[in-house]
C-alpha cells in the first residue's frame, strides 16, 4: 500500500503506546476493514510533525479483496488527514523496507518577513533572505558516501552513520523554496539537520566551506540546530521496476 498523511496531529509514524501515530491509525483501520488484527512494515519512519506522500507499507493477510476495495474500505476507517492512495499484491520476496533502493524527501520553506498562516504546519519558515548559489555549493559538499554523524540525532537507531547522499536539488518559486533530497537511506533527523546548515549558509551567517567542516567533524554539536518538521515531506522510497510499485501520487503534483 501507498499511504499519504499530514503529520501535524501525530507523534510520527512508528507505533507507540499512546496510539497517536500514523501506523497506529492505519493498523486500526486495516484491522477494522479486515475484521482481524493486521500489522504493517514500512519503508521509512517519520518524526512527529513530518508529512508523508507515498509511504510504502506491506502486510500479510489471508483476506481476498479487489485492490480498489482495499483502498476505499480502509479509507472509510481512517481520519481525514491519512489516506491510502493505492494497493496491489506483491511477490513473497518483496519487503517495503529491505527492498527499497533509495528514499526521497522534500522540504518546502517559506521566505517571508511574516510567518505562514494558511500553510501553517505545511511549510518551514525563514524571515531572513536566502541566497541560492551558496546553498547549492554547500549542498554539493555533502554528495556521495560519507559518515553523516554530524547530522545524526542522539537517539538514532541506525546501525551505521555511513550513507550515500545522491542528490540535493534546490529551487525557488516566488516566496517558496524547495529542497529535494535522495539517498540510499537517511539517519534520524538527517534532513532537518542538513536544512539547518543550508539555511545558515543561505542567510550568510556561515561560509560555504563550513558545511564541509561540519561533515568532517562527525560532531553533532558543530552543526546548526535541527530545523522545524513542518515543511518536511517523505516523498517515498523507490524500488526495482520488477516490483511495479507506484512512485507517483496526486499530492506530488500539489507539492510541485
Amino acid at each position: 500500500m501507498g499511504v499519504s498523511y499530514r503529520g501535524g496531529a501525530y507523534h510520527g509514524w512508528q507505533s507507540q503506546p499512546d496510539g497517536l501515530t500514523v501506523q497506529d491509525k492505519l493498523e486500526q483501520a486495516l484491522s477494522a476493514f479486515a475484521a482481524m488484527p493486521v500489522s504493517t512494515l514500512c519503508a521509512g519512519r517519520t518524526d512527529a510533525g513530518v508529512h508523508g506522500l507515498n509511504q510504502v507499507v506491506h502486510l500479510d493477510t489471508p483476506l481476498q479483496r479487489e485492490e480498489f476495495s482495499w483502498v476505499r474500505g480502509v479509507n472509510r476507517y481512517l481520519p481525514g488527514d491519512i489516506a491510502v492512495q493505492w494497493c496491489r499484491p506483491v511477490a513473497p520476496d518483496f519487503h517495503a523496507r529491505n527492498s527499497a533502493r533509495g528514499r526521497r524527501y522534500r522540504y518546502v520553506l517559506l521566505e517571508s518577513p511574516v510567518r505562514p498562516a494558511l500553510e501553517s504546519g505545511q511549510v518551514g519558515w525563514t524571515f531572513r533572505p536566502l541566497a541560492l548559489e551558496p546553498m547549492q555549493a554547500a549542498a554539493a559538499l555533502l554528495l556521495g558516501e560519507h559518515d553523516f554523524s554530524a547530522f545524526r540525532a542522539a537517539g538514532c537507531q541506525a546501525l551505521s552513520p555511513v550513507k550515500t547522499l545522491r542528490h540535493i536539488g534546490i529551487s525557488r518559486r516566488g516566496a517558496y523554496w524547495r529542497f529535494d533530497f535522495e539517498a540510499s537511506a537517511f539517519l534520524h533527523h538527517m534532513v532537518r539537520n542538513i536544512m539547518g546548515c543550508l539555511v545558515a549558509v543561505g542567510q550568510g551567517t556561515r561560509p560555504v566551506g563550513w558545511m564541509g567542516e561540519v561533515l568532517a567533524s562527525r560532531r553533532r554539536e558543530i552543526a546548526a540546530p535541527t530545523f522545524a518538521p513542518d515543511g518536511l515531506y517523505f516523498v517515498g522510497p523507490h524500488y526495482d521496476a520488477r516490483h511495479a510499485i507506484p512512485d507517483h501520487v496526486p499530492a506530488l503534483d500539489w507539492l510541485s
